[in-house]
């Protein structure tokens, strides 16, 4: 019973759901880590190339298979009219609006500066500086599904 004595005891209730927010922030930092990942791969001439699972039903014996295949990544960054790097924040397929004036990417000079600017860009959405423009794109996302 000594090791209890030197821990801090709680009393704490498990919640099951998070916060429709919370969920939104994690979904784009997911999409940033990612992001950072592939560049990072590519800065040290390798491929990023990160597993999921998939099922598919066999034509032949019509059972259920569980295959590991490649997740595709696609890229949020590329080569701009100045030779600059641009880098578009997405969530989902749809481009998020940076600022009110409709800036919607930013330019980075190198790789370096853009893992730079992918960090903070994690720890931006992570304290809800995007928070807003999260909730806008996902109201128009959903309201494609009402009919």
């Amino acid at each position: 019973m000594t090791v209890l004595t030197n821990l801090k005891l709680v009393a704490s209730k498990r919640n099951l759901t998070l916060n429709p927010i919370v969920q939104r922030r994690h979904k784009l930092v997911n999409g940033l880590h990612q992001q950072l990942a592939l560049v990072e791969a590519r800065k040290n001439n390798q491929t990023y190339a990160p597993k999921k699972m998939r099922t598919f039903t066999d034509k032949l014996s019509g059972e259920r298979k569980t295959i590991e295949t490649v997740k595709r990544v696609k890229e949020w960054f590329w080569i701009g009219e100045s030779g600059k790097i641009n880098l578009a924040v997405k969530y989902g397929a749809k481009t998020l609006p940076l600022n009110k004036r409709g800036a919607n990417a930013i330019e980075c000079a190198n790789n370096d500066e853009l893992i730079k600017t992918l960090i903070a860009l994690k720890a931006a959405v992570l304290d809800g500086e995007l928070d807003e423009a999260i909730a806008e794109m996902s109201t128009a996302i959903r309201s494609r599904f009402a009919k």
